[in-house]
């Protein structure tokens, strides 16, 4: 008989790994989701409003009728006709559906991968344009946002003419500032654009602006949004607009039945109640105003307009990381921005929550501030 195989040694299985794992996945850091567990969380950007207790009883109803044992419809087609109608995408252009909206980001950037192309996209934005990029094997290029988070947009279209880039993605408004762009700069960009553009609007129930209407006049323009913000973020439902032969393209890399039946019949049920969800929207548009004056009369805080459910505020110069955490100390969980070096240097942001959160993390601030002397 032959000997059993030793088990492979902690050093052998690192050797194998830096074998075969690529080496730019190597070098990255995986997205990481803090625990909330007994916080106010004020940390990710979500809607803070539940359902009533009889809408919860209605949903209930609806998806008791679920066939579990049967795949959900991969086309998901009632819920993708209720979307085309809401969302006023024009009667010629298709939609597709994912997973959240960073599905819809890596099956677009995967249709363009080809080595030696890149992505471009402002800086800073969200974080899934440069980690999807890297995940797909081309390079990411940024374009720094002018020091009132303004895109620069003589800059933008420098850097599309030197990297020539098969995506430009461009979150309106901005993540993490909150900052809604120019119309003007950015249909000069998507005029320049010499491969397709992305208008990321994630916060479109927030900002009320839209592109959805210049689809018509672009082919090479998509508009994605996400219901997450809707107050619908545990779906995980993403929605990409454009070009229906595009997305005839993009669709072949989809993998089937992507949305599930509990996805797609809780979305379709949700939509049907839209004014609950306008209500809760506009909720959070009037605490976004009450909170950003309360913010900018505190001292040594400078507190960014947003057009989103956050706020981007930056204190005093090497304070944000104790700021960040004698707010988490008084039990609330914010998201720490901070980089050494950048537009984000003592940066930190908070969601807009109900008016009890808001006020514990207004109580929570200005007892940081106290502590460390800041209003002195």
């Amino acid at each position: 008989m032959s000997k059993p195989k030793q088990a492979t040694t902690g050093d052998e299985t690192q050797r194998r790994i830096r074998q075969w794992v690529r080496p730019e996945i190597l070098d990255l850091t995986a997205y990481h989701v803090p625990d909330a567990s007994g916080f106010v969380k004020l940390d990710a950007m979500e809607n803070p409003y539940t359902w009533p207790e009889e809408v919860v009883e209605e949903w209930l109803s609806v998806l008791r009728d679920a066939s579990l044992n049967r795949y959900p419809d991969p086309a998901s087609r009632k819920l993708s006709a209720r979307l085309h109608r809401l969302f006023e995408v024009p009667g010629d252009k298709g939609i597709m559906l994912g997973n959240g909206s960073d599905e819809l980001i890596q099956l677009l950037t995967m249709a363009v991968t080809r080595p030696g192309r890149t992505v471009l996209a402002p800086d800073p934005a969200f974080s899934m344009y440069r980690m999807i990029t890297i995940f797909s094997g081309m390079e990411f290029v940024t374009v720094p946002l002018r020091e009132d988070f303004t895109l620069d947009r003589e800059a933008m279209l420098e850097a599309m003419a030197r990297h020539d880039p098969a995506i430009v993605f461009i979150d309106y408004p901005n993540n993490p500032s909150g900052r809604l762009f120019d119309t003007r700069d950015l249909v000069a960009i998507i005029e320049a654009a010499p491969g397709i553009v992305v208008i990321d609007e994630a916060y479109h129930t927030f900002a009320q602006a839209t592109f959805m209407p210049r689809l018509e006049a672009y082919e090479h323009l998509f508009v994605l949004r996400t219901l997450s913000k809707m107050g619908l973020a545990g779906l995980r439902l993403g929605i990409l607009a454009g070009d229906s032969r595009w997305l005839e393209e993009v669709n072949k890399i989809r993998l089937p039945y992507n949305i599930n039946i509990l996805a797609q019949l809780s979305a379709d049920f949700a939509l049907s109640h839209q004014a609950m969800l306008d209500a809760q929207a506009a909720a959070i548009r009037r605490d976004r105003a009450r909170l950003t004056e309360s913010m900018a009369a505190l001292p040594g805080i400078t507190a960014y307009p947003s057009d989103a459910n956050f706020i981007l505020f930056r204190v005093l110069p090497g304070r944000a990381a104790e700021v960040f955490e004698r707010i988490r100390e008084e039990g609330v969980l914010i998201k720490n921005l901070h980089r050494d070096e950048g537009l984000l240097r003592d940066c930190l942001r908070v969601t807009v929550g109900t008016e009890e959160e808001n006020r514990a993390f207004l109580e929570a601030l200005q007892k940081a501030l106290q502590d460390l002397g800041a209003g002195s």
